[in-house]
């Protein structure tokens, strides 16, 4: 009987259990039937706008400035060089690298012994010249003197001829005293000849003196100017450098001493390349004076100077590309030749043009600009200088639009942004969220999502929670809280 009992036990609980199993299978059936039958719900697709920094196209008139480099010279420098040789007997204390010398002062002296020996033998042969010259000037007045002597004498012999001849025509003189006269005025004529060529000499020693008179002032000039050659004065207002010379020390001609270079008047070399120089050149081809900027800045100090294209290079030598130009400083305070600077050319200005950053151009040669709606357009520009990190662009029709100042790979046509102009004046003070209130229901289901995701970091689902659990929650973090749950 108790066998019995038991078995209908047994019977009834798994009659029981099988029921609840059945039961259980229907719910699970019921429920995956209707999940089946339920419409899948895709999240609503958002289209995403991009911030990008942006810069308001402005036309203006610009100058544009070529950058180059070059080093800076002195337009005047004197090479010293001794034109005698000898010893140094004299050097001023300036004469030293950096020494200042004030035109005509005297920079050092050799010994002068030897010229003022030769000046000593000029000028006694001067002396001697001049005292020939007037001897001979003496000689000549006699020469003359007794050619006219002689000729006085032929016309008393010619005279005392005819009288003899006119005596003998008359019977009264005799021939013995014609042919005496004729003798005797012959011996005169013979006389004027002497005294002619005796003339000639005198005349000729005349012209001998002269020359050798001539010659001797060449003589005492040239070792007047081989005695002031034995002392160097400076040329010009200028500073020395390249100092090569001690006092005492033996020098030969033409040996190189030092170098006096003038500090006021500096110019600077440098090399531009095709295209920039020829945008330099004026319509009829010359070279325009433009103006230049100079710097020099070493360690954080700058030194400016400014100055004007003076010249171009005649020739390139080979290997050398672009073209050598030379400008010529004004008051180029702190510069010494051989500075390395940085050159700034400034051009003739360019109207209707507009300054833009050089990142806003692409590799097409244009920029993206921002339509009304938010959405960039593709417009060509033309490029006409590069300075730095901006270029000068010429596009009428981009007049105070919006561009995009720094594309990227991501950016193209068509890209809805929202852009943040450069410059803008912030708000004052940020646009308050927009809050709502939440039903408990859907406040719950929020908590729930926050708190299944295992990806979010602890301390923003803490505070995600934290603000969902407020009375008014940001609208902003709901909807992007429901676009991750999907359901």
């Amino acid at each position: 009987m108790r066998f019995l009992q038991r078995g209908l036990t047994g019977l009834s609980l798994l009659a029981v259990t099988l029921g609840l199993l059945t039961f259980g299978a229907i719910l699970v059936r019921g429920a995956i039937e209707d999940r089946m039958g339920r419409e899948a719900r895709v999240p609503t697709a958002r289209e995403r706008v991009f911030s990008v920094n942006a810069e308001r196209v402005v036309a203006q008139t610009l100058r544009p400035v070529i950058s180059a480099y070059g080093e800076v010279q002195s337009l005047r420098r004197l090479e010293i060089r001794p034109a005698v040789g000898g010893m140094i007997v004299y050097m001023s204390p300036q004469f030293v690298a950096g020494g200042r010398f004030a035109a005509g002062e005297v920079m050092l002296r050799i010994d002068a012994a030897d010229a003022e020996a030769a000046r000593a033998r000029a000028q006694a042969d001067l002396l001697d010249a001049e005292a020939e010259a007037r001897d001979a000037a003496r000689a000549l007045v006699l020469a003359r003197d007794e050619l006219a002597n002689a000729e006085e004498q032929t016309a008393l012999r010619e005279r005392a001829l005819v009288r003899q001849k006119d005596l003998k025509a008359r019977n009264v003189g005799t021939d013995a005293a014609v042919e005496a006269a004729e003798i005797a005025a012959s011996a005169a004529k013979a006389a004027v000849l002497t005294r002619r060529q005796a003339l000639a000499q005198a005349e000729a020693r005349v012209d001998s003196s002269a020359t050798r008179l001539a010659r001797a002032r060449l003589q005492l000039d040239e070792a007047e100017r081989r005695l002031a050659e034995t002392q160097i004065t400076a040329r010009f207002d200028g500073v020395l450098a390249s100092v090569n010379a001690v006092e005492g020390r033996l020098v030969t001609p033409g040996e190189r001493l030092g170098e006096l270079v003038d500090p006021e008047a500096l110019e600077v070399a440098f090399r531009l390349s095709t295209q920039d120089f020829a945008r330099l050149l004026a319509p009829d081809g010359r070279l325009r004076r433009a103006e230049l900027r100079a710097v020099s800045d070493d360690f954080g100090v700058n030194l400016e100077a400014t100055g004007t294209v003076s010249r171009a290079g005649a020739a390139n030598t080979d290997g050398e590309t672009g073209r050598a130009l030379f400008a010529q400083l004004d008051r180029a305070q702190g510069f010494k030749p051989g500075d390395f600077v940085a050159v700034q050319i400034v051009e003739a200005p360019l109207e209707a043009v507009a300054r833009i950053a050089a990142t806003a151009v692409g590799v097409d040669s244009g920029v993206l600009a921002i339509g009304p709606e938010g959405r960039l357009e593709l417009v060509p520009v033309a490029v006409l200088r590069r300075q730095g990190d901006s270029v000068i662009i010429r596009a009428p029709e981009l007049e105070g639009r919006l561009i995009v100042s720094k594309r990227t790979p991501l950016l193209g046509a068509g890209i809805s942004v929202s852009a943040v102009e450069a410059g803008a004046a912030a708000p004052a003070e940020a646009a308050a969220p927009e809050m709502i209130e939440l039903s408990e229901a859907r406040r719950a289901k929020l908590l729930a999502a926050v708190q299944a995701n295992k990806f979010m970091p602890k301390d923003v689902q803490e505070r995600l929670l934290k603000q969902l659990r407020a009375p008014k929650v940001p609208a902003k973090m709901v909807e992007r809280i429901e676009s991750r749950m999907g359901g």
